[in-house]
């Protein structure tokens, strides 16, 4: 079992399905996905919470990882996985 991820997405960002596969081959099973372009005030709350106007924006845990750039740049560094070990494992 993985920490909570949470992705905020779109229906056509080639970066969300990328951050998708990268985070699924690194066995997390559940992404809680916000569609922000169906659900405009939940854009709203990504800005205010990352920063950021662009999609994908990653969460895992409370850990705000970024876009698929940094997702990518975590796991090549070797810090993704341990991020995804929950803290009682």
């Amino acid at each position: 079992m993985s920490a909570p991820v949470l992705m905020y997405t779109t229906a056509s960002c080639p970066y969300c399905v990328r951050a998708e596969q990268l985070l699924r081959a690194r066995g997390v099973a559940d992404i809680d996905f916000v569609r922000v372009d169906l659900e405009p005030e939940r854009r709203v709350e990504m800005m205010t919470r990352t920063g950021r106007r662009t999609v994908p924006q990653i969460y895992i845990g409370d850990t705000h990882v970024g876009g698929y750039d940094d997702l990518r740049a975590l796991d090549t560094a070797g810090s993704l996985l341990p991020l995804l070990v929950p803290p009682d494992r």
